[in-house]
Order: C-alpha cells, then structure tokens, then sequence
C-alpha cells in the first residue's frame, strides 16, 4: 500500500540550519524546468557558474527565502548541497565528470521532452474547477507537480467509476467493447514517470516517482533494471 506520492530529505547547510526538502511547488519548478533545459540544450552539462547556482537559488525559494544571492547560496551551500537540493526538487540528479563539471545521469533532452509535452494549463485549470484554490498563483504556490497529478489521476479515476456505475444501472457494460489502444492520458503519464524511455503504462520503466508509490513497487523500490541498448 503505498504511503506518500513523492520522496523527502533532509539537510543540514554550513550555517547550521536544516532543510526540509520536498519537491518544488509549480511556480519555482517551471523556473526550474526552464533552466535545466536552456543549460542543458548544447552539451547536457549544466555551467556551474550560471545554470547550477541558478537552480540552487530557486529551490532556496522555498526552502531557505533568506537565501537570494549567490553570495549568499556561497556562505552556506557547498556544490554537493545544491546537488541534493535538485535532486529532491526538481528530480534532477547529477555527478561530476572526469574534468570536476556536473552532468547529469538522465539524457535530458528525453527529460526534457516529457516535460514539454505535459499540458500544464489544461491539468491546473482541471483541477481548479474543482473550487479549492480562489486563483491560479494560490494553486501553483500549493502544489507540486507531483501533488497536481496525483490529485488529477485520482479525479479522473472517480469519475470513470462514477460513470461506470451510472452506465451498469441501465444495464451498460461501458468496458465491454473497450479498445485495447492506450490512453492519451496514461501515455503521457508514462512518459513523465519514466522520463521519456516509453509510451506504455505497463512498461516497468514507467513505475517510478508516485506512480511506483502508489503501486507499491518499482524502479528505486526494490526494482532495478539496466539499458542493454
């Protein structure tokens, strides 16, 4: 059964303070997002000096709102830290090469094509009908990206089976003549949760991230898999 949709860390800077990481909410992991791709668009290395800091300072953002200068990221992050920092925020994780640069472990351009690909005004504002939030910078300042699909697939499971129901006391099978094809929507989840490796929600590469938490299994829980290509 699973237990929570996304992974937590703590970590404690040169200060002494401790952060509490978790991902980054909608509106700093765009921010986020956009830098990844335009540090990573030539050579899929990230400039320490430009691309790195930068997304240091978005994930202090929420972390650590003191934090706003480089300067400030200096006194009391090391490189290592802000490795973490990515790593629990933005899903990014990264190692140095052989010549001290940070690379990192995913082909981004895959990462970043799924990213790209998700609809984003189209979930938020489905998830807004649903009247929690009085405007859209309340929901991207409350939600994560993974928060938001979550609550999105559940709402689209509920309303199948509320569909399903009405249909079965009319005497309708709405799954009997169903298409074996893929769903757009699980698609798109599986290429988000896999970062790009494939289309196919049965796929195990697609069983990572709150998909395999609310699975209960997958790839970093208690699966792993290698790329014979």
């Amino acid at each position: 059964m699973a237990t929570k949709i996304y992974e937590t860390g703590t970590l404690e800077l040169l200060d002494g303070k401790t952060l509490y990481m978790t991902p980054l909410k909608l509106k700093y992991y765009r921010e986020f997002m956009d830098v990844i791709l335009e540090a990573t668009k030539d050579n899929n290395r990230i400039d320490i000096d430009n691309g790195l800091i930068e997304c240091g300072l978005i994930c202090m953002r929420q972390y650590y709102p003191e934090i706003k200068t480089k300067e400030q990221l200096e006194d009391v992050a090391d490189i290592r830290m802000i490795y973490e920092m990515m790593k629990f925020g933005g899903g990014v994780s990264l190692d140095k090469d052989s010549e001290g640069r940070p690379q990192s472990e995913k082909d981004r351009e895959e990462e970043g094509s799924s990213w790209q690909n998700i609809d984003l005004a189209k979930i938020e504002s489905e998830v807004f009908l649903l009247g929690i939030y009085k405007d859209y910078e309340e929901l991207e300042s409350s939600l994560s990206l993974q928060e938001l699909l979550s609550i999105i697939n559940m709402r689209r499971d509920l309303d199948y089976e509320e569909k399903k129901f009405l249909a079965s006391i009319q005497g309708i099978d709405i799954e009997k003549n169903n298409k074996k094809s893929v769903d757009p929507w699980e698609a798109m989840k599986a290429r988000v949760f896999s970062k790009g490796q494939t289309n196919d929600p049965n796929d195990i590469t697609s069983f990572q991230g709150p998909k395999a938490a609310k699975a209960g299994f997958g790839v970093g829980m208690g699966i792993d898999y290698v790329d014979m290509r």
